[in-house]
């Protein structure tokens, strides 16, 4: 299997995760931190899967054309066993003592937490994302938090860490953002500490790059997977962006 983008520290795969994760060796990685596509954003089975990820996440008014993304049209039953798959194959990757975080809305947090179980990780419990600025909705609770279901892979590998359960971050927007669903920089270098530095991070569902920007600059190895060739060369590009800016600090702190 031909790596569409390998260096030292990083390596993307560009292709369906399921496939790539089956691919890949037993133990090759510590964590797995992933943002599947949540197959959400509606009320009614008929909309979350026959609408696209773009007229489900993407307000009409919206001020941008990013690309959509396919993938996210499963109904509840299919995403649920998806998830057990391929939580399943990134186990078999992940070292014992490692650990997987998985991005999800509230409506899809039970079939995360089944998957996540199911597929033999120790579920550890949730971090909470609380989203400044998130659009109320008259009449109701606004919907202002995503959430990270986490686990790990048999018992906790034993540091002397202690992280908080609940980030408030504002999502990317104007030039920073280049994907519908992407998730903030700084949220992503706080949930990498959860590895040791030098650990080696999977993302299966890699988008346009920020759990592997993440991991690089905060002294981690990568792998990532993504099945849009588009957001492939994204990644890429801010990956190899992130190694320039790890090298110049080696360089730097050597002279």
């Amino acid at each position: 299997m031909r790596p569409f983008y390998q260096s030292e520290r990083a390596t993307i795969y560009q292709g369906d995760a399921l496939p790539v994760l089956r691919a890949l060796p037993d133990n090759s990685v510590d964590a797995v931190i992933a943002d599947p596509p949540y197959c959400s954003g509606g009320a009614s089975t008929a909309t979350r899967t026959n609408n696209s990820a773009r007229s489900k996440y993407v307000s009409t008014n919206a001020k941008h054309n990013l690309a959509s993304f396919s993938g996210d049209q499963r109904d509840q039953r299919s995403f649920t066993y998806w998830c057990t798959l391929w939580l399943g194959e990134s186990l078999r990757l992940t070292n014992p003592g490692g650990v997987c975080l998985v991005f999800t809305d509230w409506r899809q947090l039970p079939s995360v937490s089944d998957a996540l179980q199911a597929a033999g990780w120790v579920w550890r419990g949730l971090v909470v994302w609380h989203k400044p600025g998130a659009r109320p909705s008259r009449g109701r609770f606004t919907n202002a938090a995503e959430y990270v279901v986490w686990g790990s892979h048999g018992d906790l590998a034993s540091r002397e860490l202690y992280l908080p359960g609940f980030y408030s971050v504002t999502t990317p927007r104007g030039n920073a953002r280049t994907h519908i669903t992407q998730k903030p920089l700084t949220l992503l270098r706080h949930l990498v500490n959860i590895t040791a530095p030098g650990a080696t991070v999977l993302d299966p569902f890699l988008g346009s790059g920020t759990t592997g920007e993440a991991a690089i600059l905060d002294g981690r190895k990568f792998v990532g997977v993504e099945l849009s060739e588009q957001f492939a060369e994204q990644a890429a590009a801010r990956i190899a962006a992130a190694e320039q800016i790890v090298s110049g600090r080696t360089e730097g702190g050597s002279s």
